[in-house]
């Protein structure tokens, strides 16, 4: 019999003749004690009704165990999570997300990629030179409310410093660590690639940014444009950031090939799987849909004939509540 978390989630009992067939409410895990093989029709019909209950995409973590590894979980995530503003005139080229990261996350999104300007001492969220009219106070305050009201919850939080720094008299980490000391209770630094009962109700940091003390999961030495491997003591990560796109298809099959080689692999690696990218348009302006009109479409159905397994972490351009679903039920 399956076994899954309990702390977060409810349970009802629906006994039919010999079998007893448990199904939750928040996860649409089921547990029965008799093989599918031995029912009657009837049962069989009750089961298959039991199954069909929704997954809560705000809480879909309440149905995994503490003791299942980050590494482990397929888990959607938002490229450029705080851009939803363009550039002046020019459209395609900064906003990356229609959703604000309220709304990310009560869709099942796990996973924010957030590009902090380093200005006046404080964090504001830019894409590129383009202010998205975010700042990291609003990032954090929508972080924390989430995890307030849903503990069982976990976020992987990329912080990476973008654009220019002005008028600064300490370090990014200085700044950064100055964000952590008001709410120091919410975020958790390890520098392993932690279990899920580790970091529930918490932020974990995925550095991106150089510091004098160990802080959160190493992944500075960044490669531009590729897919590449980072072996740290703590933690090993593979990542397919391949973004400055000439070609829809080799973006796809970097992105396909990685999403394989996570659900195929036995070690404790962290799989970080950039969905986003953007293509010269006209005059060779970048144009970012260009790659998400086409990747998106792919990852749907790619997610509906593969509806089983760990396929690692995917920040994706213009996530949807759709696409988001398809993505967690794979770890169900």
């Amino acid at each position: 019999m399956f076994k899954h978390h309990m702390k977060y989630v409810k349970t009802f009992t629906l006994s039919i003749a010999t079998a007893t067939v448990f199904f939750s409410c928040s996860d649409g895990l089921i547990e029965r004690d008799s093989n599918e093989a031995n029912l009657t029709s009837i049962e069989k019909a009750s089961y298959k009704a039991s199954s069909l209950v929704p997954i809560q995409m705000s809480s879909w973590m309440s149905g995994l165990q503490d003791n299942i590894s980050m590494s482990k979980i397929s888990i959607p995530g938002t490229h450029d999570s705080g851009a939803r503003v363009d550039a002046p005139v020019v459209t395609g080229t900064a906003k990356t997300q229609d959703l604000s990261i309220a709304e990310q996350l009560n869709a099942g999104v796990r996973f924010l990629d957030i590009r902090c300007r380093h200005i006046d001492n404080s964090f504001t969220i830019h894409h590129g030179p383009i202010y998205q009219n975010l700042n990291f106070d609003d990032v954090l305050n929508a972080c924390y409310a989430f995890l307030e009201s849903h503990p069982s919850e976990t976020i992987i939080m990329s912080v990476k410093e973008e654009h220019d720094p002005s008028n600064t008299t300490r370090s990014f980490e200085k700044t950064f660590d100055s964000y952590v000391q008001k709410n120091p209770s919410k975020w958790n630094l390890g520098t392993n690639i932690p279990t899920l009962g580790e970091v529930r109700g918490k932020i974990r940091l995925l550095r991106r940014f150089s510091a004098e003390t160990a802080k959160g999961i190493n992944a500075t030495a960044w490669a531009d444009n590729t897919t590449f491997e980072i072996n740290n003591s703590g933690a090993s990560l593979k990542v397919q950031d391949y973004y400055k796109v000439t070609n829809n298809d080799d973006k796809w099959n970097g992105v396909s090939s990685l999403l394989n080689e996570a659900k195929n692999s036995n070690n404790e690696r962290l799989f970080i799987n950039f969905t986003s990218g953007y293509k010269p348009g006209i005059f060779g302006i970048p144009s970012i849909p260009t790659v998400s009109n086409n990747i998106n479409p792919k990852l749907k159905a790619f997610f509906q004939a593969n509806t089983h397994g760990s396929y690692g972490t995917m920040p994706i351009d213009f996530m949807n509540a759709e696409l988001a679903e398809l993505i967690v039920k794979t770890n169900f």
